[in-house]
């Protein structure tokens, strides 16, 4: 008997423990949605977790297994050198020492992809063992139930992860978990005895079937219209031009991490910096030159080079191009600070009122700051740059022919590319016969092909979908990445060398006053932005804008004859209008359609007489209920433990003594003095007593004793809450 009982106790573990991680997993599920996370590997290291946690092994023992588990983990996503090579351990180590410096310093923002994914594994690790000590050794799973569908509820609302099948599954886990609870409560505190057989014949399968027919009714069953407005409408702000978000309906604003694109934005009008300018022109970052397929990285290792005296080296094109110099000076406002520096086409110099050193980074065309070789993000400098002026002529110019290192290196496609995006391209550039009329007829494509610019709704591909095929020939909707990718996938395709650039916008000017030539821009995350470079033989990189509603900043002399010429005279179906003037006054009203739109939406808001701050306290003031409960919770016992002293001393009654003494039996089983099915009162006192070598426990069980037979409390009030006090502080101990 005492076999079957230890068998039924084990399934009883296990099954609860097993209910416990799927529930988990249900926490894991909606990040690959929501971001750009890889959960596959999250999954299986929780697993491991999991596994061990279960067997209870001993800490000297659990502790170095799981920590090899996420040092494997670790290596496994970000070294490509040997698991047995220390050089990835002393990498480690460096990279974990620089970021526990940032937290210390409250940059936060700064925390590096490899340093969240540590911390996020250590997550995972500690779940494992706090959900084994709630589901098998408290069973008090309610409160995690209840998180879940709190969790699960809120993503479903404010991001695209779509939560019904989700709560379907986490409503039969929760039934099924409660049910085998209950069971493994009564059987272990009335010591029933029970085979494994009738168990699952006669209490597991038919709670399956119950659940499983209730939960049927409840999926097929009408349901009502939903009875309060969706909050979401006064939450989500205008989107934003371009974003890099790391979790959910991605914030707008530049990210390092573009190795998967897709997914919503929202607007972030935080501002990060201001520049006095002569000229409105783009904010340039970095470049990008390897396509995935699901987004862009870097083919080269970093390779920085140092810039003696603030002389920048970097030459995005050829010295025969005219420019104009000009200056800007700029600076960053508030905590906002950017990891790399940001600069216009044809930087020569940068000047700072810091003692730093300048290094360019030829892998990406990013410009860095270093203080005594350690990172130093600046909070203000002035540059100089030549102000480039593409002659059209020339680059129509079809003379000179690419080096074979430009062509292997900025002509990659993926292998899996699907071949109809190839014969787009081709289709769209048909008749044009020089590399310049061929990248604008790909600019001007989307403009006159139904091709519409928004942030929300605008889905990930999937595993088996190429990120560029997905927007041409299925959603035809997106943001800058969504454009300014598909344009340089297609150039590519033509065998026309091109790249990926990001940075910001010109901005909002502010101020026009301050000098004559000068005026003042206010540059916030939602700025943001990503555009195409093309690649021109004698001349450089020329930049192209092909996102719906924004104009290529860049200064080209058109020719008085380009608007004659055979070339723009013909009507192509799948080009935009062929005059330029004509584009960009589209553009513009494009533009303004948007402020328009946006100011409508302003009214609206104002019309319903909620405002998203009224909403952003609401929230805030329920996540303060919910934290008040949890620590309700945790700190259950010493409040139910303070409410029956005061009661004690206040009422002092047969009623709220036997309250108090049986209380005391409870938390002394909950500690582990649990009292024996055969075991007498007396008996099971005279062992408490043993163990704190008092006599306390015999003498308030005689008062307890005496007020049951005799049907009244005798004894000295302040000598029994006495005692029922040092019982408490010595189990609680």
């Amino acid at each position: 008997m005492k076999k079957s009982q230890k068998q039924v106790k084990t399934l009883h573990t296990l099954l609860l423990y097993l209910a416990g991680f799927c529930l988990f997993l249900e926490w894991l599920y909606p990040l690959g949605d929501i971001s750009d996370t890889s959960i596959g590997v999250f999954v299986l290291f929780a697993l491991y977790c999991f596994f061990i946690s279960y067997f209870q092994l001993h800490w000297l023992i659990s502790i170095p297994i799981k920590g090899f588990g996420l040092l494997f983990i670790i290596h496994l996503l970000y070294f490509d050198t040997s698991f047995l090579d220390v050089d990835w351990l002393a990498e480690t180590i460096q990279e974990m020492t620089y970021n526990i410096g940032l937290m210390f310093t409250g940059e936060w923002y700064m925390l590096t992809t490899f340093f969240r994914s540590v911390l996020f594994l250590l997550l995972i690790w500690l779940m494992s063992y706090l959900l084994y000590y709630w589901f098998v050794r408290m069973k008090n799973i309610i409160l995690f139930i209840l998180l879940t569908f709190f969790y699960i509820g809120i993503l479903d609302t404010f991001t695209v992860y779509e939560g019904s099948i989700a709560i379907v599954r986490i409503f039969i886990i929760s039934f099924i978990a409660l049910g085998m609870s209950s069971l493994s409560k009564e059987i272990e505190n009335k010591d029933i005895s029970i085979s494994v057989g009738q168990r699952l014949k006669y209490w597991l399968l038919p709670l399956v079937l119950l659940v499983a027919v209730v939960t049927f009714i409840g999926y097929q069953a009408p349901k009502a219209d939903p009875q309060w407005p969706d909050p979401l409408p006064f939450l989500e702000g205008t989107a934003g031009s371009f974003g890099n978000g790391s979790f959910g309906t991605g914030r707008v604003g530049y990210g390092e991490d573009d190795s998967q694109l897709g997914g919503s934005f929202s607007q972030d009008d935080t501002v990060l910096f201001e520049a006095v300018v002569e000229e409105d022109h783009y904010w340039r970052i970095e470049t990008k030159d390897v396509y995935t397929g699901k987004g862009w990285e870097v083919s080269q290792e970093r390779n920085l080079l140092d810039q003696i005296d603030g002389q920048i080296s970097l030459l995005t094109f050829r010295n025969n191009v005219e420019t104009e110099s000009l200056e800007a000076a700029i600076s960053f406002t508030g905590n906002s600070r950017l990891p790399k520096l940001v600069y216009p086409y044809g930087v020569s110099s940068i000047t700072t009122g810091e003692d730093v050193e300048f290094q360019l980074d030829e892998s990406m065309e990013s410009i860095e700051t270093t203080l005594n070789g350690e990172e130093r993000v600046l909070d203000s400098y002035e540059v100089s740059y030549e102000n480039p002026s593409f002659d059209i002529d020339a680059l129509r110019d079809n003379s000179e022919q690419d080096s074979r290192s430009i062509q292997d290196r900025y002509t990659q496609l993926p292998e899996n590319l699907p071949a109809r995006v190839g014969n787009l391209a081709e289709e769209i550039t048909a008749g044009h016969e020089t590399r310049y009329d061929k990248a604008r007829a790909i600019e001007r494509y989307f403009s006159a092909n139904g091709f519409e610019y928004q942030t929300t709704n605008i889905p990930r591909p999937r595993e088996e979908e190429d990120y560029v095929d997905q927007f041409l020939f299925e959603t035809q909707v997106g943001y800058c990445d969504n454009f300014s990718t598909a344009m340089v996938v297609m150039l590519r395709s033509e065998g026309i060398p091109a790249r990926w650039a990001k940075g910001f916008t010109s901005g909002e000017r502010i101020d026009s006053n301050l000098e004559e030539e000068n005026h003042v821009n206010q540059i916030t995350n939602s700025n943001a932005h990503s555009w195409v470079e093309v690649y021109f033989p004698g001349i450089g990189w020329v930049p192209f804008e092909p996102t719906q509603g924004f104009t290529n900043m860049a200064d080209f002399d058109a020719n008085v004859e380009e608007n004659n010429s055979p070339v723009n005279e013909e009507e192509d179906p799948l080009e935009a209008p062929d005059v330029e003037q004509e584009e960009e006054t589209e553009e513009e009203e494009e533009t303004d359609q948007a402020v328009e739109q946006d100011e409508d939406a302003a009214v609206s808001d104002e019309e319903t007489g909620v405002s998203a701050k009224i909403v952003y306290a609401f929230i805030g003031i329920g996540m303060i209920l919910l934290l008040a409960c949890l620590a309700a919770y945790w700190k259950r016992r010493q409040i139910r433990i303070y409410f029956i002293q005061r009661k004690l001393e206040q009422h002092f009654d047969d009623a709220t003594f036997q309250e108090a003494y049986l209380y005391l039996l409870k938390l002394a089983d909950k500690k582990g003095y649990q009292r024996g099915s055969d075991e007498t009162l007396r008996e099971f006192s005279q062992r408490i007593d043993n163990d704190f070598r008092t006599r306390e426990m015999s003498k308030l069980t005689g008062v307890y004793e005496r007020m049951i037979y005799s049907k009244r409390l005798t004894g000295e009030k302040e000598e029994i809450i006495q005692l029922w006090k040092n019982l408490i502080n010595q189990i609680m101990a």
